[in-house]
């Protein structure tokens, strides 16, 4: 029986998308220590600039008003949240591909994806459709806390996304490299 090439992409995505969502936790876990030592004037600055709690929840407002849903403090923390992760999620996927396509080893891959999320998202798309001050408006101090995040989510997500492979039995050895054949006994 002939195998469905299709498989593989697939089993990849899903893997991505797991570790995406397992790297966001640990990325909203990591935010904890990263807030306490962010001197408390650069808090000040930020809550003078910023358009809303966070950029998620400025997101799930828009969400909420330009779907025409009741605008509930609850309905817009519960969509704002629900954006933050699926987006953590879908960025998941990027490291598989920085790995089989790209064939990064995992610490350049998870560097990759972390930083191409920070530029990409925190740097250009977020500030682009409104859902942050422009970066200009805030300290530095912010901008590399949250370069420091996304750091952290990259290391989780090749954290993850190795174990799951393993865990499946689908080694990551064959992600830009040759699979090791084993001889049968």
């Amino acid at each position: 029986m002939k195998s469905d090439p299709s498989h593989r992409i697939w089993v990849d995505i899903t893997i991505g998308l797991s570790a995406g969502l397992i790297a966001t936790l640990v990325t909203n876990l990591a935010q904890h220590p990263l807030k306490r030592i962010t001197p408390e004037r650069v808090h000040r600055h930020e809550k003078r600039v910023r358009p809303g709690e966070s950029s998620s929840l400025v997101a799930g407002q828009k969400l909420c008003n330009a779907m025409d849903i009741d605008p509930s403090p609850s309905r817009h923390e519960m969509s704002g949240k629900a954006i933050h992760l699926a987006t953590g999620m879908g960025w998941g996927p990027v490291y598989g591909l920085l790995r089989r396509y790209a064939g990064l080893r995992p610490i350049p891959a998870a560097l990759a994806s972390g930083t191409a999320m920070s530029l990409i998202l925190d740097e250009s798309l977020v500030p682009a459709l409104g859902l942050s001050a422009p970066n200009h408006h805030y300290p530095i101090f912010t901008r590399l806390r949250g370069f420091a995040a996304h750091l952290v989510y990259g290391a989780a997500v090749a954290a993850a996304s190795e174990g799951l492979c393993r865990l499946l039995e689908k080694p990551s050895v064959s992600w830009g490299r040759s699979p090791v054949r084993r001889a049968s006994s």
